[in-house]
């Protein structure tokens, strides 16, 4: 199932006036770990799987990476990215993330940010991404946290008067698609394990190097106050791995 819901005009809409559409990287409570987790990109051939808007690529060209490749599957998103500067070392590419066919051994890093969970065949994107690294290349990439995906509502449960109770999981151990509620759309989402995210990637040839369930930062909470309940259980999923 490849989705393209950022090409619909008023899902877009909505998108763009997200804090992390309009305040980029800064904005998006996990980009401290996410940065944190990546290799030295200095020199290095970059492919950002599901770029978005760019901020990601500008970021790699910001720490003088050779050259960078921005892969999304929507117009709009890749407009903007283009309309967001003019670097001739980025190549933005209209492309399902899981109909990428990279040459052997062309990049030495691959990221992505926020795209896995809306792609079904996980494993198979692993492998084409071990495909097109170098040995020892970085994957480094975040994924919404499979507490969150477990139940398509995901919502909090809430007492008589509106107040956040807990965050329900349940059907953990039942894998595949929800249904979920994005900015008032249905969004098809693809629910795995733990277990499945890190074994896919250990079986696609990878050394799995570090796992983060990040929580916003103070000063994110400082700014965006409304994120305070972003504490209380995972959102999002981040691994480091290394091609073998």
């Amino acid at each position: 199932m490849k989705q393209n819901k950022y090409d619909d005009p008023d899902f877009f809409d909505n998108y763009s006036q997200m804090p992390r559409s309009t305040g980029g990287l800064n904005a998006a409570g996990e980009w401290q770990v996410f940065k944190a987790l990546l290799p030295e990109l200095k020199d290095k051939k970059i492919l950002d799987l599901g770029c978005g808007f760019g901020w990601h690529c500008r970021y790699a060209r910001e720490q003088h990476a050779q050259s960078v490749i921005g892969v999304d599957l929507s117009e709009n998103m890749l407009k903007r990215a283009k309309e967001s500067s003019d670097d001739a070392a980025i190549e933005y590419l209209q492309l399902a993330i899981e109909d990428i066919d990279f040459a052997a051994e062309q990049f030495d890093v691959v990221i992505s940010s926020l795209a896995f969970h809306y792609v079904e065949d996980f494993a198979a994107v692993c492998k084409k991404v071990n495909h097109a690294l170098k040995p020892g290349g970085s994957f480094v990439f975040s994924a919404e946290h499979p507490v969150f995906t477990s139940l398509a509502s995901q919502d909090w449960y809430y007492d008589e008067n509106g107040n956040r109770l807990h965050w329900p999981v349940d059907g953990y151990q039942n894998e595949g698609q929800r249904v979920a509620r994005f900015l008032d759309n249905d969004v098809i989402k693809y629910h795995r394990t733990l277990e499945t995210h890190i074994n896919t990637i250990i079986d696609a040839g990878f050394r799995i190097t570090k796992i983060s369930e990040p929580q916003p930062s103070k000063e994110v909470l400082e700014e965006y106050p409304e994120m305070k309940d972003e504490t209380r259980r995972p959102i999002f999923l981040l691994i480091a791995a290394v091609k073998n």
